[in-house]
């Protein structure tokens, strides 16, 4: 197997776990599955049950074409100025980490470096991912192709301006956060109210879940569905006016802006 078939992960976390996954489900051959990361834990993880190959990264670099970078942002210069010696003109990077420029990976790796940014998120986990994608300097069309294919396997993509990546950042990298966290209180609320937490749970979710895809079918705007709910003087606006209350909506585009600030904070270093 050549070089240009193989996908090299330096990082094997969860997101590169969710990416082997959709890879392997698309049928791409463990065989062409190179993995890198210190994590015995997770080494053993990605050997047993994915049955890639486990390698270090120098190793991952010399067997594979393209990479994906999936590491904490804190760790981007000592990883990858170690990557530096090994890559080559024939390299693309797939970069996945947050707040970290293409022009700042392109300068640890020194040259024309060919770099791709990626803002996926943990839903990915599942196929029903969504990720945002732009090109460096150097990287080509082909370059943004490829990249777009392979997180393609794991959700939904869209092209993005690199200056438009913290917000994705904010948005929908950090998003699933903010909606646990709404899963969480609906099913406290139903609790509260007498439900049983396995009763509550299951609704809250149920509801997150089927209210999204309403949007997502229906192509009617949030506010227009909304308002379809809301009988005059009925249960559903009283209980609106209690989220207006507490200033829901301001909480939420809050919640984005500092995620994206702190996105922002992580590229400066």
């Amino acid at each position: 197997m050549n070089q240009s078939e193989c996908i090299g992960f330096i990082g094997g976390g969860n997101m590169a776990e969710a990416l082997v996954k959709g890879l392997l489900n698309q049928g791409v051959s463990a065989e062409a599955i190179y993995v890198a990361d210190p994590s015995e834990v997770r080494q053993t993880l990605m050997r047993d049950i994915y049955h890639v190959q486990v390698v270090e990264s120098q190793k991952v670099v010399q067997s594979c074409n393209t990479l994906v970078l999936a590491v904490k942002p804190q760790m981007v210069e000592p990883v990858v100025c170690a990557l530096a010696t090994d890559f080559t003109a024939g390299h693309v990077l797939v970069s996945i980490l947050a707040g970290i420029s293409t022009q700042t990976l392109e300068s640890l790796l020194g040259g024309p470096a060919r770099v791709v940014r990626v803002m996926p998120n943990t839903p990915a986990l599942i196929g029903a991912g969504a990720a945002a994608i732009c090109a460096g300097h150097y990287a080509g069309a082909d370059d943004l192709l490829a990249a777009e294919n392979l997180f393609q396997a794991v959700g939904i993509v869209r092209r993005v301006d690199e200056s438009q990546m913290d917000a994705v950042t904010g948005l929908s990298g950090s998003g699933p956060a903010y909606v646990f966290t709404i899963i969480e209180a609906l099913a406290d609320g139903g609790v509260k109210e007498g439900l049983s937490r396995e009763a509550a749970l299951e609704l809250a979710v149920r509801t997150v879940l089927g209210a999204a895809q309403l949007v997502a079918e229906s192509g009617e705007h949030p506010a227009v569905l909304r308002d379809k709910v809301c009988s005059p003087g009925g249960t559903t606006i009283a209980g609106l006016a209690a989220l207006e209350d507490g200033n829901i909506r301001a909480v939420l585009i809050d919640a984005v802006s500092r995620a994206a600030q702190r996105s922002r904070e992580l590229g400066a270093g």
